[in-house]
């Protein structure tokens, strides 16, 4: 390893870039609206909703701002929980890897840049629009850069095995989503909800730390890759509803569900969103335990639809996995709205 500079410390940064006290009070607010939902005390439903990745802030920005007006058209069923992922896990290793790394998709690396970069979209998406933003912990020690601003966070369905993913959401006090894997195995990601739900001593940056349990960890079904690598999905009634009665089984107090609906759910066919989300709110429809289980979605979704190379330079288009396009996000957002 070649050790090439000391970067500065998570309270170094937010130093360098506070919140105001305007914008503290918003998450306050956000972050209180977002656990009645998960709690079951808000029957709304989450939608988590964005690019794959977060590659341009001046197009995310622009597009969560049209988050904002679709908001107010349908906040009486559903809070959006604009995506702003800013590390992107790669399953060998190559390719874009996020702003986080490449703040400059077509640059070098430069890890210093890249954190400044991810917290100033985060905290320009809530001076701008109002909202708080969901992210990925790809690296747990990384997430205490976004800690004061992130209302929502995600495991995914490759770390989800890790025990220092499970002990840092044992010690937050926002929903942390654990994906199933990629294995499809329920237990892994059942077993990953219930460390993140109770109380655990770890090091954690340096420090000896204490957790006290997150009631708000939960499932997100992802759908799971088989033996000869065929996308399954999960999704189906059949599939929460088995859920369910394994959160009966293990005796879990918080019981919660987020539906991606694509990755293998879809088979990164990104155009099936539309119709898994609708599906999914269907079967709520006939099942007073799927309905109390099911929390919400993740969608990817961006300004154009589908996925471009690195270098094209198409605005508002994912560089990463395909996304629907804004014009189709925004029907499915209302048409959701009017299903529920």
């Amino acid at each position: 390893m070649n050790f090439k500079r000391k970067l500065p410390i998570p309270v170094e940064i937010k130093e360098m870039y506070p919140m105001t006290a305007e914008m503290e009070k918003c998450k306050q607010e956000r972050d209180a609206e977002i656990r009645k939902i998960f709690t079951g005390e808000d029957d709304r439903i989450a939608l988590i909703i964005g690019p794959c990745s977060a590659d341009n802030e001046d197009s995310v920005i622009d597009y969560i701002t049209r988050l904002r007006e679709v908001q107010e058209k349908v906040k009486d069923k559903i809070l959006i929980i604009p995506r702003i992922y800013t590390n992107k896990p790669r399953t060998t290793g190559d390719g874009y890897k996020g702003m986080l790394h490449q703040p400059d998709p077509s640059g070098h690396s430069d890890m210093l840049r890249g954190i400044i970069s991810i917290r100033s979209i985060h905290l320009r998406a809530i001076r701008e629009t109002g909202f708080t933003c969901a992210d990925e912990m790809l690296y747990p020690e990384n997430y205490r850069y976004l800690s004061d601003l992130l209302s929502y966070v995600a495991i995914g369905a490759r770390s989800v095995e890790n025990q220092q993913h499970r002990l840092t959401a044992s010690g937050l006090d926002i929903p942390v989503g654990m994906k199933n894997p990629t294995s499809g195995d329920i237990s892994v990601m059942m077993n990953s909800i219930i460390a993140a739900q109770h109380p655990h001593t770890f090091l954690y940056r340096g420090w000896e730390v204490e957790s006290t349990g997150n009631p708000l960890a939960h499932a997100i079904l992802r759908g799971y890759v088989d033996s000869r690598g065929n996308s399954m999905s999960n999704y189906h009634y059949e599939d929460i509803n088995s859920l369910y009665d394994i959160y009966m089984e293990k005796g879990l107090a918080n019981k919660g569900v987020i539906i991606d609906t694509n990755h293998a759910n879809s088979g990164k066919k990104y155009l099936e969103q539309i119709r898994i989300a609708k599906e999914v709110l269907h079967s709520c429809q006939y099942s007073d335990h799927i309905r109390q289980l099911v929390k919400g979605f993740m969608i990817e979704s961006y300004i154009e639809d589908g996925a471009q190379k690195i270098g094209e330079n198409i605005y508002g288009k994912s560089i990463t996995d395909p996304c629907l396009g804004w014009e189709k996000t925004e029907r499915l957002i209302l048409d959701l709205a009017d299903i529920r």
